[in-house]
């Protein structure tokens, strides 16, 4: 899955694609290197960041959408936690809807999401974007993101949308620690045994930097390396900035594993 922030404060490539030519041939291109899915956010989740109401959000978003579901083939995701912007991306090309909140944010998300008949991205965050690196706690982090996001799934599918339909998410970054980022990721196993496809977005992230020391425009090979390490503990999806290297790391690694598709 490849990363399309529309926006002016994303953690590693805000300000990059909020224009609405430059964000379709960028979709366009990630495509072409290798992308199953383009996800495309109008707001900012990162730690700290700051919220912006609905019809920002819309103006970012929906010209992005409707241009790229014209020219590309795959399936276009849209990022967000607000079910007026998830209805109205759905009606613009999006087929599925990922919301970080997994429906917290906003309780009509579950209802917007069965209405529309789309695939449902359902991660876990501790707090909120502006809250949730303070200082994040757990007993027993795998059980409780895992438990949380079973929680949530039956919201959603309470609500009607089919549980084939739904991706879960465990949210590294989003009210984690390092220490609790690689307890998820190694036991990623947990997640997988619920049935449902599990998703990873690690790219760039700050844990990288607890291990690497690097800085966020040095952390391709952080990246690359948790990529092929989450594919092998059962990861059906990555959602990363750099789809052409991790794409071929990833066929290199299933070309030597004989794992692939």
């Amino acid at each position: 899955m490849g990363i399309l922030n529309v926006t002016p404060d994303s953690f590693s490539d805000g300000g990059t694609w909020n224009d609405v030519d430059r964000a379709v041939r960028h979709g366009v291109e990630m495509q072409s290197q290798g992308a199953g899915f383009i996800d495309i956010g109008g707001e900012s989740t990162r730690p700290g960041a700051t919220p912006v109401s609905v019809e920002e959000e819309l103006g970012r978003v929906i010209p992005v959408i409707e241009r790229l579901a014209k020219e590309v083939d795959v399936p276009l995701s849209i990022d967000t936690m607000k079910s007026r912007v998830a209805a109205e991306a759905v009606q613009a090309g999006a087929a599925i809807v990922n919301d970080v909140s997994a429906g917290l944010f906003d309780p009509d998300m579950a209802t917007v999401c069965a209405n529309s008949n789309c695939g449902v991205i359902l991660m876990h965050m501790l707090g909120t974007p502006q809250t949730m690196q303070e200082n994040p706690q757990y007993d027993d982090v795998v059980q409780e993101v895992r438990d949380h996001l079973l929680e949530r799934m039956a919201v959603f599918t309470a609500a009607g949308v089919a549980p084939e339909r739904i991706v879960l998410d465990p949210g590294i970054g989003f009210g984690k620690t390092s220490a609790h980022n690689l307890d998820l990721l190694r036991h990623l196993d947990t997640l997988c045994a619920t049935g449902r496809p599990v998703l990873i977005g690690h790219s760039r992230k700050r844990f990288l930097k607890s291990i690497l020391g690097r800085e966020v425009e040095e952390r391709l090979a952080g990246t690359i390396g948790v990529a092929i390490a989450v594919a092998q503990n059962g990861a059906a999806i990555v959602r990363v900035h750099d789809v052409q290297a991790v794409t071929d790391a990833l066929a290199a690694w299933h070309a030597v594993t004989d794992s692939g598709p």
